[in-house]
């Protein structure tokens, strides 16, 4: 199965919800950036606890493996990191799934998504500016290098969409100066 269906086997079940959402991570890397392998897609939602039964039903059992209804609701609850992973059982693609929950950050970029055309299909993507600081708190926390490439590679492939005075008021925000300096 080619990558971008894969993707789609996802985004079309949340286009389905109808609540606000984005991709991000290595995925949104790769749109800003350069074409890389990845092997999950990651997303960004807006769940309120009322949906949560119909997000479960969009992944059925047979096809899907997705984390009981207790799991979901206790994860969609939360008031920041709320997270849980969702396995297309005949391809192995995974998504990681994150609910906004009360993350001023993360609303912040679901309110300034882009959609773009992504292999023939319409993808809300995160901001870029969200992507960067997403790749240098990932950094920080376990020092992988690959999230250090992935900003570099946005910076030469995209840099006349990042707006740099936000860019900057984030990074002093989530004290990432340091790790910034990496990437120049």
């Amino acid at each position: 199965m080619q990558e971008h269906k894969l993707f789609q086997i996802f985004t079309e079940k949340f286009d389905k919800l109808k609540s606000p959402y984005m991709v991000t991570g290595s995925v949104a890397s790769i749109v800003y950036g350069e074409p890389r392998l990845t092997h999950d897609i990651d997303i960004v939602v807006t769940i309120p606890l009322p949906l949560i039964e119909k997000f479960q039903q969009l992944f059925p059992a047979d096809e899907f493996y997705c984390p009981p209804i207790e799991v979901l609701k206790n994860e969609v609850i939360r008031e920041n990191r709320g997270h849980c992973n969702i396995i297309h059982h005949t391809s192995g693609f995974k998504a990681d799934i994150y609910f906004a929950g009360k993350d001023n950050f993360q609303h912040w970029a679901l309110e300034n998504i882009r959609v773009i055309d992504f292999l023939g299909e319409a993808m809300p993507i995160a901001p870029v500016e969200y992507v960067i600081i997403k790749k240098l708190e990932f950094y920080k926390e376990g020092k992988a290098q690959k999230h250090i490439n992935d900003i570099i590679s946005i910076l030469e492939n995209s840099k006349e969409i990042i707006n740099f005075d936000l860019l900057n008021k984030f990074l002093a925000q989530f004290g990432l100066a340091e790790e910034w300096k990496l990437c120049s």
